[in-house]
C-alpha cells in the first residue's frame, strides 16, 4: 500500500517507519530540521521491538507533490488536526483512507469536515514514544497496540486491508473496532482523566494515584466523562469506571502524561481537546463536569501563554 504520514512524531514516525520496513511505499510529510535530517540521514526509530532506520526516507514538505495514496495517516496533536486535514486534500484519492490517530474523540469530525466523510475512518493508538532529536524517534517501552474502525460501525473491507497491512509490517497489536466510537471515548476516559490531574499537581502517576485526595479527584473526572459519553449514545462498558482505574494502577509510577508535560515545559498541549472536550461536549449533552471545568479554568492561562495569547 501507499502511505502518507502527515505528522512524524512519536505515533507517526514509529507506525511509518514500520511500514516502510515492511515494504510499503510510505511518504513522510514534515518541516524543518525535522525534514531536513530524516532527508538527510533517514528516519531512525529505537524500539524493544527492533531499531528501525528508514533510509533513504522519501520525505517532503510539500504534499502537492506526492499525489493520491491509499492511505493518510495523521500524526499531529489535536488541535493541528483539522489543518493537517486541509493540507491532505492532493493525496487524496477516490478510495483514500484518512487514519486520524489522536487523543480525544473529536479528531475524526475535524478530518470528515474537511475532507467529506466517506475517507475518514477512527483509530486508537496506544503506544509511549516520542522524538526524541530531529530524524529520531524512541519507542520507550509498552506493547504497541492499534485498533482502527468504520465510523459508521461494521467491519469494511478496506478497513481489513489496512489492519491486514499494519499487522504484517509487525507494528503493533492489531485489531478492527465494529464501534470505533466506543473505542475512542474508552481511551478518552482513560487519558483525560489522568491527564488533567498530572498537568494540574505536576506529580507523576504513582503520586496521584496513590495520595487519596488526588485519586478521588480522577475518580470524578472518569465519572463525569462517563456521563457525558453515555448522554451523546456512547455504549461503553457498564464496568468502565472499574476498568480504567485498573488500567490507571497497572501504568508505571514515574509515567506522566504527554499534556502534563507539554505544560510543564510551557509547550502548547491538548488541554483544549481532552479537558476542555469534557467541559464543551458536557455542556451541549447537558451533563454537569465540575471538576473537569475545575482543572480546565486552572490551567487555561498556562496554556494561553504557551500559545502566545498571554503574557505573565
Amino acid at each position: 500500500m501507499r502511505f502518507a504520514i502527515i505528522g512524524v512524531g512519536g505515533v507517526g514516525g514509529y507506525f511509518g517507519a514500520r511500514l516502510a520496513e515492511a515494504g510499503h511505499d510510505v511518504v513522510f510529510i514534515a518541516r524543518g530540521a525535522h525534514r531536513e535530517a530524516i532527508e538527510r540521514e533517514g528516519l531512525q526509530v529505537h524500539s524493544p521491538r527492533g531499531d528501525v532506520l528508514v533510509r533513504p526516507a522519501r520525505v517532503t514538505d510539500d504534499p502537492s507533490q506526492v499525489g493520491p495514496v491509499d492511505c493518510v495517516m495523521l500524526g499531529v496533536k489535536t488541535w493541528q488536526v483539522a489543518e493537517a486535514a486541509r493540507s491532505a486534500t492532493p493525496l487524496v484519492g477516490p478510495s483514500t483512507l484518512v487514519l486520524s490517530l489522536q487523543n480525544g474523540v473529536e479528531a475524526p469530525d475535524h478530518v470528515a469536515r474537511a475532507l467529506g466523510r466517506k475517507p475518514a475512518i477512527g483509530g486508537v493508538a496506544k503506544i509511549i514514544s516520542y522524538v526524541s532529536a530531529p530524524g529520531h524517534v524512541v519507542h520507550a517501552g509498552a506493547d504497541p497496540s492499534l485498533t482502527i474502525g468504520e465510523l459508521g460501525g461494521g467491519v469494511s473491507e478496506r478497513v481489513q486491508a489496512l489492519s491486514a497491512a499494519f499487522d504484517g509490517a509487525k507494528a503493533a497489536s492489531v485489531s478492527v473496532s465494529h464501534d470505533i466510537l466506543r473505542s475512542l471515548w474508552e481511551k478518552f476516559v482513560f487519558i483525560a482523566a489522568w491527564a488533567g490531574v498530572g498537568a494540574l499537581t505536576r506529580a507523576p502517576l504513582g503520586v496521584v494515584r496513590s495520595l487519596p485526595e488526588s485519586r478521588r479527584l480522577i475518580e470524578a473526572g472518569i465519572t463525569e466523562i462517563e456521563q457525558v459519553a453515555r448522554a451523546r449514545g456512547i455504549r461503553l462498558a457498564e464496568n468502565i469506571g472499574a476498568t480504567t482505574l485498573e488500567l490507571i494502577d497497572s501504568l508505571p509510577a514515574e509515567g506522566t502524561a504527554s499534556l502534563q508535560r507539554d505544560i510543564a515545559a510551557g509547550r502548547p498541549s491538548e488541554l483544549d481537546d481532552l479537558t476542555g472536550a469534557v467541559v464543551r461536549l458536557g455542556a451541549e449533552a447537558g451533563v454537569a463536569t465540575p471538576v473537569s471545568a475545575f482543572i480546565h479554568a486552572a490551567l487555561t492561562p498556562l496554556e494561553r501563554r504557551a500559545r502566545g495569547q498571554l503574557s505573565f
